[in-house]
């Protein structure tokens, strides 16, 4: 196990009628189950309490939820399992039964205990855009996730379907392959992504500060003076 920063092989996992498990019934989980069912999967949540929607996921045979801790037997059989839950030791079990049992494991803010990486998902339509950090800061993928989200919303969704319909029209009607490549290239010619960044105002000094400042003192009475987390 490393904690470097990991910028893993970024690739689309087929999970469609897949076992899959989700550790945990919290607001993580309900994330990542709603994911997990988008695309497919036959999902299992296990834990003792859930939320609203996991409940009602479960009453209408959406998922499995067993109402109890983890137990090793429910790994049997999964291809994927996703751990939500903050508890170091559960946390390096289910990773090391995870290996033995050669099952991808994710678990949640933690990629020493983890084989693959998740990322902050932006899904408009059909669309598909993944953002990662290499767990620089997820924060910042948060971020960028919020900030794309408002990008695409409106007529996009809308625009992308058509382009589908249009391209499967065109496959059937059309034989020759580059007039039908120059046809679908036409529709998407104009479609430009435009935006601009900005960065926190001085976020170079606030930086700084936090990595010559006495962290220990953060937090207590005893502030820095100079920590933006202080006075």
């Amino acid at each position: 196990m490393s904690a470097r920063l990991n910028p893993y092989f970024q690739v689309g996992l087929d999970v469609l009628e897949q076992p899959c498990l989700v550790i945990g019934g919290g607001r993580e989980a309900e994330d990542k189950a709603g994911h997990l069912l988008a695309a497919g999967a036959r999902l299992t949540v296990v834990s003792p309490s859930a939320t609203p929607a996991l409940v009602k996921w479960a009453a209408a045979g959406r998922l499995t939820h067993h109402p109890r801790c983890f137990a090793e037997s429910d790994l049997n059989g999964m291809f994927l399992v996703l751990n939500t839950v903050r508890d170091s030791a559960l946390t390096a079990r289910v990773y090391e039964l995870a290996l033995a049992h050669k099952i991808l494991i994710n678990s949640y803010d933690n990629p020493a205990y983890s084989n693959m990486g998740m990322v902050a998902l932006v899904h408009p339509g059909h669309l598909r855009l993944s953002v990662s950090t290499s767990n620089a800061s997820p924060a910042l993928s948060s971020r960028l996730r919020q900030d794309l989200e408002e990008i695409f919303a409106g007529e996009f969704a809308a625009y992308l379907d058509c382009l589908a319909e249009v391209r499967q029209r065109v496959r059937t009607k059309v034989a020759n392959r580059e007039t039908r490549f120059a046809l679908l290239r036409s529709l998407v010619s104009g479609f430009r992504l435009e935006g601009t960044l900005r960065y926190p105002a001085d976020w170079k000094q606030h930086v700084d500060a936090l990595l010559t400042c006495e962290m220990e003192l953060c937090g207590t009475e005893g502030r820095c003076v100079d920590c933006p987390l202080g006075s």
